[in-house]
């Protein structure tokens, strides 16, 4: 008997631990196929070869009704082609229902960044809340992906710097930690992080690791609260990069601190900062 896509699934997800993914994507990808799983079942496909091509371009169309953006929906669609790739390469599918699934057209958008009264804003409105608190204040001041800071180790933020593990392509780096952020990691630890056994630096009350969506909801609330509307955590990393080129911090320091494979990525960042040439400053800006 053909199993029931709420059993392959786990075991794609296995799979991808297996090959070292990272936990992020790990997380992500066990997400967005229960959330597919789900669409299906209510319309009757509870196995792989009940499944047609016009579902999954259903699912997709759905996503978009549901007004997700493009870029979230052709990449939980990324998700679904994988896992449907592995369920026929592994012998769970005859065929490849996602093969001729096209992505929705994403229209290049401007990476935005947050000026010194936004990013002020918010640090207003989240004072009272020490977690959230010391997570803003680790990304405007580090420059930090969202991800790397839940799976940023206790052991591995106690200093002068904070340490970036390896992880999936990304080699292990370090990051200089300035005043403020110690101080909102400091406060963080004293009054608020609970005592628990887990290494993880950011947990939740019960002392389990925070996951990503977790702190993306509880930012995202924030930013409403201080009533700077369309932004998301991903443009405070944005603010770093911009606010350190414009106070002339060397391109290849600010570089290697956010995580960039190619400097032709940060170089990017120039025309959004609007500076003509990258400076030489070898200390990293405090915002």
């Amino acid at each position: 008997m053909t199993e029931p896509i709420t059993k392959l699934v786990p075991k794609f997800i296995e799979s991808l631990s297996e090959k070292g993914r990272s936990p992020a994507t790990i997380l992500a990808y066990r997400a967005d196929l229960e959330q597919l799983s789900d669409y299906l079942i209510k319309r009757g496909k509870v196995t792989l070869e009940l499944v047609a091509t016009s579902d999954l371009e259903g699912f997709r169309d759905s996503l978009l009704a549901e007004k997700y953006t493009p870029k979230s929906a052709s990449r939980k669609l990324n998700a679904i082609k994988t896992f449907f790739r592995w369920a026929k390469q592994n012998g769970h599918s005859q065929r490849d229902p996602s093969k001729d699934v096209s992505h929705p057209k994403i229209d290049p958008s401007v990476p935005k960044y947050l000026s010194k009264l936004e990013y002020r804003a918010l640090r207003d409105v989240v004072r009272g809340d020490p977690r959230i608190a010391a997570i803003v204040e680790l990304i405007l001041q580090t420059g930090m992906r969202i991800s790397e800071v839940a799976n940023l180790k206790l052991e591995n933020a106690g200093g002068e710097e904070i340490v970036i593990e390896a992880y999936a392509t990304q080699p292990e780096r370090k990051i200089p930690l300035n005043k403020p952020a110690r101080d909102a990691l400091k406060e963080y630890i004293k009054s608020e992080r609970p005592d628990t056994s887990s290494a993880y630096l950011f947990v939740s009350k019960n002392g389990k690791p925070l996951a990503v969506r977790n702190i993306r909801a509880a930012i995202d609330r924030y930013m409403q609260k201080a009533e700077i509307n369309g932004y998301s955590v991903n443009d405070l990393r944005t603010t770093f990069i911009v606010e350190n080129l414009k106070a002339g911090v060397d391109l290849v320091l600010i570089s290697q601190v956010v995580g960039h494979k190619r400097l032709s990525t940060t170089e990017r960042y120039l025309e959004l900062a609007e500076v003509k040439e990258p400076g030489k400053k070898q200390t990293l800006e405090e915002l």
